[in-house]
């Protein structure tokens, strides 16, 4: 089922050519949305009731998600969902006034696919990656034309991740063409809290970066930008001390530690020309981003990213493949585990926050980045990107969404795909503790009637297994879908 859902979303997304889609969740237009229906939870039937209406009104916005599920076998509610007073705050999907990229943009609550600047530090985040504990969170954006703000925070409940990027244009004021949007901007970005766990003090991981746009041509129907940016984690660990904390984990015991590295690294920078073009009086609308980047040890490019939310407090022994296929060298490891046979059995299974484990990536890295948006005729939307470090295998990422138009008869389609660990492209079609997707399709029996079924892929903390585990949801349903115009 997992394989044929995902192979049939990246066809349609093939067909239709790539572009951005702005998530899964949170349509441009108002909608009532409704339905009657059941959902199997890792095996576990359910029946499912939801209303998830989506009302727009001018630039306001607001979503709502009403989802209850009662279990066949003895007619309860599924505990998952409401076993914390913040799962009621979550009923209240998102508030949304303008879109990113307006003069003002702010929302709250499910966060599917945020970034900052050009994404070099934060790209694609998802707060919503974890389904029974999904977060309200918060983007702030302000446009001022000689400069601006963007912001957000990954969850308004506790302290977690917030991020700020600020800008300026000092040539906004002058008459000069295209110069006048020269922008020159800076970032901080932390996540004080990866382990949740406020009694350590030194588990905080943040980056600060500046950037550089330059205009090489801009009209209403081309414009191309040049930009640069530069990044860095502020007091990133040394192989020294990820080697000394998973000796302290195992408990060996070992007098001579100057064999590693104590140097501190953490830097990478990034060229990149964005190419938009706009024609049919707005009709066609295709954007055009392609990167190169240049990454130092101990970086890794886009450090939250749509997995951040599983990977930013897993296991040692997931945290070491997840960087191999980043381009990491865990050869430091391999040498030291020869020597302890039973080292890496008494750690590998120990949950550690991501940023210790960021000396495996030893060696300078280039690779590069790509992401195509389109928007055709207003009725259909892709939206496409990938990353690539050089002369490494399985270090591809991809991040696929599409969207069609109520307008479009017989066949409804919504859906989002981020995929890790790509080697050959047959890792495309494969879902694992890698893979996050959201595919939603729909027979309309009438304009405002459909069957529909959702497959989501997500993943769950697993409190025996202390860690995060892959949680497979099946939701076939009758749905009522009327759009509404305020």
């Amino acid at each position: 089922m997992k394989r044929m859902a995902i192979m049939m979303f990246v066809l349609l997304s093939f067909q239709v050519v790539f572009g951005q889609w702005m998530g899964y969740y949170g349509k441009g237009d108002g909608e009532l949305d409704g339905g009657i229906g059941m959902t199997w939870i890792d095996s576990q039937p359910y029946i499912n009731l939801s209303f998830q209406p989506d009302i727009s009104i001018g630039k306001f916005g607001v979503g709502l998600g009403i989802n209850l599920l009662y279990n066949t076998d003895n007619g309860a509610i599924r505990k998952e969902d409401w076993d914390e007073d913040y799962d009621y705050a979550r009923l209240i999907r998102y508030l949304r006034y303008g879109h990113k990229g307006d003069k003002v943009y702010a929302r709250v609550g499910a966060l599917d696919n945020t970034y900052l600047g050009h994404g070099f530090i934060v790209n694609f985040y998802n707060n919503q990656i974890n389904y029974d504990k999904r977060k309200i969170g918060l983007v702030f954006d302000l446009d001022l034309g000689v400069g601006g703000v963007e912001t957000m925070s990954s969850n308004l409940g506790r302290t977690e991740l917030i991020g700020v990027r600020g800008y300026v244009r000092p040539l906004y004021q002058s008459q000069i063409p295209v110069l006048r949007n020269l922008a020159f901007g800076a970032s901080y970005v932390s996540d004080i809290d990866p382990d949740h766990n406020r009694d350590t003090d030194d588990d905080k991981i943040s980056f600060w970066g500046i950037d550089v746009e330059l205009p090489l041509l801009k009209s209403d129907m081309l414009s191309m930008m040049l930009y640069a940016d530069h990044a860095a984690v502020i007091n990133p660990p040394s192989q020294k001390d990820m080697m000394l904390s998973l000796i302290e984990l195992s408990g060996e015991e070992v007098l001579d530690a100057s064999v590693w590295d104590s140097k501190e690294a953490g830097s990478g920078q990034a060229i990149g020309l964005r190419t938009d073009f706009n024609a049919l009086w707005n009709l066609v609308n295709v954007t055009v981003q392609v990167e190169r980047r240049f990454l130092n040890k101990g970086f890794i490019p886009g450090y939250f990213g749509p997995f951040y939310e599983v990977m930013r407090y897993t296991t040692v022994g997931e945290l070491a493949a997840f960087y191999e296929e980043m381009g990491g060298d865990v050869s430091v490891i391999d040498e030291f585990r020869s020597d302890y046979p039973g080292f890496w059995s008494q750690v590998e299974d120990i949950p550690v926050q991501q940023k210790m484990m960021l000396p495996l990536m030893v060696n300078k890295r280039n690779g590069w980045y790509a992401g195509l948006y389109a928007d055709f005729l207003k009725i259909v939307q892709v939206m496409g990107s990938y990353q690539l470090i050089d002369n490494t295998g399985s270090s591809g990422l991809l991040h696929l969404g599409a969207g069609l138009s109520q307008e479009i008869p017989i066949v409804a389609l919504e859906a989002t795909y981020d995929k890790a660990g790509i080697d050959k492209a047959k890792d495309i079609f494969t879902l694992d503790a890698r893979s996050v997707a959201r595919v939603g399709v729909g027979y309309k029996v009438k304009p405002y009637l459909l069957l529909y079924m959702d497959y989501i892929w997500t993943f769950q903390w697993d409190e025996d297994l202390n860690a995060f585990k892959p949680q497979e949801r099946v939701q076939p349903r009758v749905s009522f879908r009327y759009p509404i115009d305020l």
